[in-house]
């Protein structure tokens, strides 16, 4: 056996186990260790078409690889009263709001969730003000049918930063911890309505 054909099986092997993983960590590490041996198989049998696909596909494995490997010392290095927002802000997308600005509207799908970064928003159905650190929406995205259960609007001109349903779902896919984190976010906002008496009515979720 040469050592072009020891090199190509060894990354063809690496490229196959990649496919079937599910965990986005260990899937980014073996297609990047097959990045390495593909180039290297393709120096040793000169096939410059696989050294410049591979040398392409290397960089691009590398810097998914980092984003996750942060996005997981993020997650594990959140106290137990952190904020979500605090490690989600910088997936998030940056936007400006003018006053009067309807986030969205109650009985509408929900596409997106938000974090108030500077600014109010207020509960149309309660006239509750909601300033900055603010994340809202975040529950129609889990709702069985997804829509939302009231509306919110920019009682002042906001700076917000969004997240929608594919992005979180794609973080979540990359770490399923997000989703532990997320649930005690609920839960938490739960617990605040039942303090104030308005757990029972669904419209008092900021979904």
């Amino acid at each position: 056996m040469t050592l072009g054909f020891a090199l190509g099986f060894a990354a063809a092997a690496l490229t196959l186990t990649a496919f079937v993983m599910k965990s986005m960590l260990p899937l980014r590490t073996a297609a990047l260790a097959s990045n390495v041996l593909f180039i290297a198989y393709g120096t040793v049998e000169s096939l410059l078409p696989i050294v410049l696909l591979h040398g392409a596909l290397l960089p691009l494995n590398a810097a998914r690889l980092l984003e996750i490997r942060k996005l997981v010392r993020d997650i594990e290095s959140a106290a137990a009263d952190s904020s979500v927002a605090e490690w989600l802000l910088p997936h998030m997308a940056r936007r400006n709001a003018p006053a009067g600005t309807i986030l969205f509207s109650r009985g509408e799908l929900a596409e997106e969730m938000f974090y108030v970064h500077q600014g109010k928003v207020r509960i149309a159905e309660y006239g509750d003000l909601l300033g900055p650190g603010t994340l809202i929406g975040e529950i129609g995205l889990f709702a069985p049918d997804r829509r939302r259960t009231q509306s919110v609007v920019c009682d002042s001109d906001c700076e917000l930063f969004s997240l929608s349903q594919q992005g979180l779902y794609r973080l979540y896919y990359q770490n399923p911890k997000l989703g532990f984190h997320l649930i005690r976010l609920i839960v938490g906002r739960l617990m605040r309505d039942a303090a104030t008496g308005r757990a029972g009515s669904p419209e008092s979720i900021p979904a």
